[in-house]
């Protein structure tokens, strides 16, 4: 984070910050948990200020803040300390925007732009790896598979195991989907036999129990 970003966060006063509570929560990799309840402010912060100073830009900085699950760690020596950073009790994500709506729905707008981006990610080290061909059709066509994939797999993900329903696509094609499993056919019947001691038997059996289930009522 820069140092002058940092030392515009370090300035908000603490009765600044507003609670915000996302309908659907966010998965945070860093601290491995769902982010629902958060606080936001904002302030003001100039950037561009190794240029001349015509050149300098005071911009709206709003930051969103969430309260560490523990803030304190562990030395070589196995004794607690405190983090040695700026901000040991929350992790702060601050963007700069030039939008006139509040800092909570500018902080809203972010979070579902980062969602999108995190999506577009995980198709990227997929098959859209592979695009663009030198035909509009086939790219249209591609795509529009592509994200079948990714929902089929997501929805797998939900109904294998609750790791699984936040996991990323490359893990869910390595756990559930690229299963290095034997097919063998005896009196007209198909037995797929899976890998010995595999730590995702129990998830794989989830998801295949839930695919070939008879569909749940619906109540009219």
């Amino acid at each position: 984070m820069n140092k002058r970003v940092k030392a515009a966060i370090t300035a908000i006063p603490n009765d600044a910050w507003t609670p915000i509570k996302y309908p659907n929560a966010v998965w945070e990799e860093t601290e491995q948990r769902r982010v629902s309840d958060d606080e936001v402010a904002e302030t003001q912060v100039t950037v561009f200020t190794s240029r001349r100073k015509a050149d300098h830009v005071t911009c709206r900085l709003v930051v969103r803040r969430v309260k560490r699950l523990d803030p304190v760690t562990r030395t070589k020596d196995g004794e607690l300390s405190v983090h040695e950073e700026l901000f040991a009790t929350y992790r702060h994500h601050g963007f700069i925007t030039n939008s006139t709506v509040s800092s909570i729905e500018a902080d809203q707008r972010h979070r579902d732009d980062a969602i999108v981006e995190q999506v577009i990610v995980e198709l990227k080290d997929g098959p859209i790896a592979h695009l663009p061909s030198g035909s509009y059709a086939a790219n249209a066509a591609w795509l529009a598979h592509a994200v079948i994939a990714f929902n089929l797999a997501r929805t797998a993900g939900v109904l294998a195991s609750t790791r699984h329903a936040r996991a990323r696509w490359a893990t869910l094609r390595t756990h559930l989907i690229n299963v290095p499993a034997r097919v063998a056919s005896s009196a007209r019947r198909l037995t797929l036999h899976l890998p010995r001691d595999w730590p995702w038997a129990d998830a794989w059996q989830n998801l295949f129990a839930a695919a070939n289930a008879p569909p749940r009522p619906t109540s009219i």
